[in-house]
């Protein structure tokens, strides 16, 4: 990020910048989850489109809601772009930019030779970052990056949906 600056550094593809915020939310761990993910096109400093998504899922995880938030902000670009996902999960920045590569060598299996957890989202994590240009940024969860609020807002909508099925299953 730029100094003074609370949102991250841009790219430049034909004129626009493009940024996915993205972040997860769940309910216990395993519970309730949703995703959210705030997209940007910004030329001249200034938002010229926007798109918002989230969803959610009945029982998980938030490491994989997090992970889910990134992969669905790549499945919705239209082309092949070149884009800065930011992200307050140091566990989805530091998987896709550090630990994947000694993963896949050791063919999904993390140092200790145990099996990497979630290795299915990080396997589609990993494919949809062939074909887009990603930029990895991290930024504090719930502090000053108004695009990560956003997704935070918009994770913790799509967990609601799935909030009352925790308690319906534990009363059965």
């Amino acid at each position: 990020m730029s100094p003074g600056s609370k949102e991250p550094e841009s790219r430049i593809a034909n004129g626009t910048k493009f940024f996915a915020f993205t972040d997860g939310a769940c309910s216990g761990n395993p519970g309730p989850g949703g995703w959210g993910v705030l997209l940007r096109a910004v030329e001249d400093g200034k938002t010229v489109k926007q798109r918002e998504l989230c969803g959610g899922e009945a029982r998980t995880t938030n490491n994989r809601m997090e992970l889910r938030a990134a992969i669905e902000a790549l499945q919705a670009l239209s082309q092949a772009s070149l884009i800065t996902m930011v992200t307050d999960s140091q566990y989805v920045r530091n998987g896709i930019t550090d630990w994947i590569a000694r993963w896949k060598s050791n063919n999904w299996r993390t140092a200790g030779r145990t099996p990497v957890k979630n290795s299915d989202l990080w396997r589609e994590l990993d494919d949809l970052c062939q074909v887009h240009d990603v930029q990895w940024e991290w930024v504090k969860g719930h502090a000053d990056s108004e695009g990560n609020n956003r997704a935070d807002a918009l994770a913790r909508e799509g967990m609601k949906q799935h909030l009352g099925r925790r308690s319906a299953a534990k009363r059965a």
